[in-house]
């Protein structure tokens, strides 16, 4: 029955049908083939969102929606040009730079790739730079939005294993911030290597009138941080209070979010919100079929019995989750590959936080990788490419992806020097 419901599973992607519901589909074959009462479906699908911290995620999604629709885009866009567009290829690292600042505002890598590149992919072809390149590197930089705080997947990892997610955002801040930095620096060699276009240096009145126009924005992030590490709030508290504060930024500082502005974004974070929920329903019922039939275990004492050296475990684990990556939605795979790995590696001596970062790390790194990667889809829609040309393009910022996850792999301190001021306090 484990056998047809992941050949169920795999078909029905195959197909093309949304991933939610290939699980569902899959478990229910199962459970009719192993002749289990349906009302098992219902139930453990609501115990997996049945969680009280899963109620950050609608908020950090509004919020989102509603700092992009009250023009906050443009002014992140200005504010990273104003500071790197003179470098050679600058419009390249301002890309990267936005993505940074933007991933404290959604949290998300395809809305990260969907907002910033409406914006820069034609304004960076329009300036001389090649499609491939003003694509691949809009793509890529968007991974770094599920690593830095406030992280939707950190939140999901937190969820299923009573991690603090305090911790967990503290643990993704530095490798995000290295994999950002990376990435610059791999825009820029090329840039240079092609001879990428650059601005005259702005003055230092534009860069004050960019940061002006930008501070309101770049305060929700701050604001978020503050707000959860000093106490004052959860971070289910946090997400509110950033609905509240990007309602009051749109409507009576920027001016900008009218009735109909307002009605529209909270729909559509409904229907995201909506589509993840039943997301996680479904992969928390999976899930339980697994360990119905002891899967995790037996993955688990096969990775052992290959090896209990630390360093190959979490070789063969990064294998794993990269090659999941490649083809599963990142927080499907998060809810039914993390506990079972998690034990794994806690087994060999790794930090709980530390594995925490190590796995969403590698599944972002699958949102770019073909064939299902998504933001390759969206990125490659907008600048009209196709994905067998972007797939090479990406290839140098793959490369460095990989490094700074080896990095974070090896090197503990990375991820856990944060969370471990915070637990001195």
């Amino acid at each position: 029955m484990i056998l047809l419901m992941f050949s169920v599973f795999f078909a029905t992607l195959l197909l093309g049908v949304p991933v939610a519901f290939a699980l569902g589909l899959a478990a229910l074959v199962y459970c009719v083939g192993a002749q289990i009462p349906l009302i098992i479906l219902p139930q453990k699908m609501y115990a997996g969102i049945d969680v009280f911290v899963l109620l950050c995620i609608p908020g950090f999604i509004l919020a989102g929606n509603l700092m992009n629709a009250s023009g906050i885009t443009g002014r992140i866009i200005a504010l990273c040009n104003a500071l790197l567009g003179h470098v050679r290829g600058g419009l390249g690292l301002a890309n990267v730079a936005a993505s940074m600042l933007f991933a404290g505002i959604s949290g998300t890598a395809v809305a990260d790739t969907a907002a910033l590149g409406a914006v820069l992919i034609p304004a960076m072809k329009e300036e001389g730079y090649d499609t491939e390149f003003s694509c691949a590197v809009t793509a890529c930089s968007s991974t770094v939005g599920p690593i830095i705080p406030p992280s939707l997947p950190m939140i999901i990892a937190g969820t299923l294993t009573g991690l603090s997610v305090s911790k967990l955002f503290l643990a993704g801040a530095l490798p995000g911030i290295l994999l950002a930095l990376g990435l610059m620096i791999t825009s820029w060699a090329i840039s240079r290597r092609r001879g990428h276009p650059k601005h005259p240096k702005a003055s230092l009145r534009q860069v004050l009138r960019a940061l002006r126009q930008a501070s309101w924005a770049l305060c929700l992030p701050v604001i978020i941080l503050v707000g959860i590490l000093s106490g004052w709030v959860t971070p289910t508290e946090a997400s509110i209070v950033a609905v509240l504060y990007a309602l009051l930024v749109g409507t009576v500082v920027y001016r900008s979010l009218g009735l109909r502005a307002l009605l529209r974004v909270t729909q559509a974070s409904a229907t995201t919100t909506a589509s993840l929920m039943v997301l996680v329903g479904f992969a928390n019922l999976f899930s339980w079929i697994l360990a119905r039939e002891q899967i995790p275990q037996a993955i688990a004492a096969t990775l052992l019995d290959l090896t209990h050296n630390k360093y190959l475990i979490l070789l063969l684990i990064n294998g794993l989750l990269l090659l999941v990556g490649t083809f599963m939605e990142t927080i499907a795979a998060l809810i039914i590959l993390f506990p079972v790995l998690l034990k794994v590696a806690v087994s060999v001596g790794v930090d709980p936080l530390q594995f925490a970062v190590i796995a969403v790390l590698n599944l972002v790194i699958g949102l770019t990788t073909p064939p299902v990667g998504v933001c390759l889809f969206v990125a490659g829609s907008i600048g009209n490419l196709s994905l067998t040309r972007l797939s090479i393009a990406v290839l140098p910022f793959l490369g460095v992806s990989l490094i700074v996850l080896s990095l974070v792999t090896y090197v503990p301190a990375i991820s856990l020097t944060l969370p471990g001021l915070l637990q001195g306090h």
